[in-house]
């Protein structure tokens, strides 16, 4: 390993950033709307489903690959198997997360854009109605839009370009327990508002009349969505950890942690949603015209709405930093002092590439692909493309390319489960992982 890379001071400060980086959007924005959107219950029982089956197997073999050479995304693959195509994983993983980042902190600054009117007191009692229009006012400006983007990238070059410990790891450990912390007061006051059980039975509830192959896959994908696997991006994390640490209990840990923090978010939103008269099926401003309502209906309001925007923001720079640290680290190849310039070249490139989608709900709302705005066709190639894809040759990777011997022992090394649990989870990440990610995606594609 190249002495210049850091590595976690602590293995509570790594499975933070790992959760950090899973939690993000992708369980507090995006989860609650595609639960809406998808059958409610059914697509909750799926998801869970797919993120300890094959989820949480993928994401131990990311850190297998990753702890072992202590390397970025394409230098690892390449150390593992030279000069074959299996190299292709990193580079694809890399385009992927810039793909990913570039959507990605266009919702980053709606959410810089709402923390700002809670400062203002702007967003306190309006009608739900208003909720609605202000969202769409919010999205559809192009100016605000793409100058909050490029805060938020500014916000996440800042972070990424002062390393690993300093930076991502200090943050963690503070900000994710406030997080959870904050989660569980909107819990209360969620649960004890008129009408709430029904929006718990929607979303606890699975109804298998709904189910369909969409359900399927787009469960699949909100898993890999949400562990922030298939684009090696925690094969870069676990770079930085010593052979020490058990990779399988922080996997858990970190599996654990989105599965909780999916429930709470459940949880706050949809008993409010049935409770406040909204419709589950809203979309994306499921969270961002829920949530404000909420917020009005319990003492200091204001005061929990600014202190959510600030913690929804955190959640989301988590996994910003992470999505952004694997293109660094392809950058600066063990080399520290290019982290600077490496950070904000590839953060300013992120930017440039996520305008059209910040301007997909406004002025470039007529440009369609596939019947898919701009932002909805890269959210559509990363989640149920990009990272599916990814994770199936992961998994291929790990469970024919490389010895197993050479896996068990990564696998072992500072583990107390012992030989029994590799052979479980070797079986599936040989077998059970790619069969259904196969049958998943020929499915998605009408071939099947």
């Amino acid at each position: 390993m190249n002495n210049s890379q850091e590595q976690w001071t602590s293995k509570l400060g790594f499975i933070l950033a790992a959760a950090g980086s899973a939690i993000g959007i992708g369980v507090i924005w995006k989860f609650p709307y595609m639960v809406g959107t998808n059958g409610g219950g059914i697509f909750f029982l799926m998801f869970i489903l797919f993120t300890l089956i094959i989820g949480a197997p993928i994401l131990i073999t990311e850190f297998i690959i990753g702890r072992r050479t202590q390397k970025d995304a394409v230098r690892a693959y390449k150390e593992l198997a030279p000069g074959t195509p299996w190299t292709l994983i990193g580079y694809c993983g890399v385009i992927a997360s810039i793909i990913l980042l570039s959507f990605y902190s266009v919702v980053g600054g709606w959410i810089l854009s709402y923390l700002i009117r809670s400062v203002t007191n702007s967003l306190s009692n309006l009608t739900q109605q208003q909720y609605g229009d202000l969202f769409n006012t919010i999205i559809s400006n192009p100016y605000e839009t793409v100058i909050a983007q490029l805060i938020f990238m500014l916000i996440t070059i800042w972070v990424v370009q002062g390393g690993i410990q300093q930076g991502i790891e200090k943050a963690s450990k503070y900000m994710m327990p406030a997080l959870f912390i904050l989660f569980v007061v909107l819990l209360v006051r969620s649960l004890t508002l008129d009408g709430a059980m029904e929006g718990v039975q929607f979303f606890l509830k699975p109804d298998t009349s709904v189910l369909s192959e969409q359900t399927v896959l787009l469960a699949l994908g909100q898993a890999f969505f949400t562990l922030s696997i298939g684009i090696s991006v925690m094969v870069t994390y676990a770079s930085y950890l010593n052979k020490n640490e058990d990779l399988t209990k922080s996997a858990l840990s970190v599996v654990g942690l989105n599965i909780f923090i999916a429930l709470l978010a459940g949880l706050v939103i949809f008993p409010a949603v049935f409770a406040l008269g909204f419709d589950p099926a809203s979309g994306p401003g499921l969270v961002f015209v829920v949530l404000p309502a909420v917020f009005n209906e319990i003492a200091f309001g204001s005061v929990f709405m600014f202190i959510f925007f600030i913690l929804i923001l955190f959640a989301t720079l988590t996994s910003a930093f992470s999505i952004l640290e694997i293109v660094v680290a392809a950058m600066v190849k063990g080399d520290e002092a290019k982290r600077k310039k490496s950070s904000w070249t590839a953060g300013i490139l992120v930017f440039i590439i996520g305008i059209p989608s910040a301007l997909s709900f406004g002025i470039l709302s007529h440009i369609t692909l596939f019947n898919k705005s701009i932002f909805d066709m890269a959210d559509f190639l990363v989640s149920n493309i990009a990272l599916p894809v990814g994770a199936l040759f992961i998994s291929l990777f790990v469970g024919f390319q490389l010895k197993k011997l050479h896996v068990e022992e990564e696998f072992l090394s500072g583990s107390s489960y012992g030989k029994k649990i590799f052979k479980v989870w070797y079986f599936l990440i040989r077998y059970i992982a790619p069969i259904a990610i196969a049958i998943v995606l020929l499915s998605s594609i009408g071939f099947i």
